[in-house]
């Protein structure tokens, strides 16, 4: 079995793949959005077809917080840093489809986090 492996999405080459999954946690929000679309269009090069990208983390939903509790950390993330901030999951899902990444599940987990599970490749359905 392999370890997991530290990454800096930005630097390229990531290591080379294929790989089953890649799962980041607690990200997207306290990662400039630029990051967001490296952690993306990476994922997209090296995971095998039909492998996952998960990604868990508080996301709001067309713009909406799904708690009280979301919005005011999306508002204390920016204050503290503009380029951080709580991701919308439409807008996360329609980048991961430019490059080839298809939103295969959104799933709601405890404390307002969301689990949102990316397959590379095409055909899946969207939510």
């Amino acid at each position: 079995m392999l370890e997991p492996l530290a990454l800096d999405v930005r630097e390229q080459p990531w290591p080379a793949g294929p790989f089953e999954a890649v799962f980041s946690a607690n990200t997207a929000h306290i990662m400039p959005w630029e990051a967001v679309l490296a952690l993306l269009a990476g994922a997209a090069q090296v995971l095998s077809p039909e492998g996952l990208l998960l990604l868990y983390g508080p996301f709001s939903e067309g713009g909406v917080h799904s708690a009280a509790s979301n919005a005011a950390f999306d508002a204390e993330l920016r204050a503290r840093d503009p380029s951080m901030g709580v991701r919308d999951a439409q807008v996360i899902q329609a980048e991961a489809v430019r490059v080839g990444l298809n939103l295969a599940e959104g799933v709601d987990l405890p404390a307002n986090n969301r689990m949102l599970i990316f397959r590379n490749g095409v055909g899946m359905l969207e939510r």
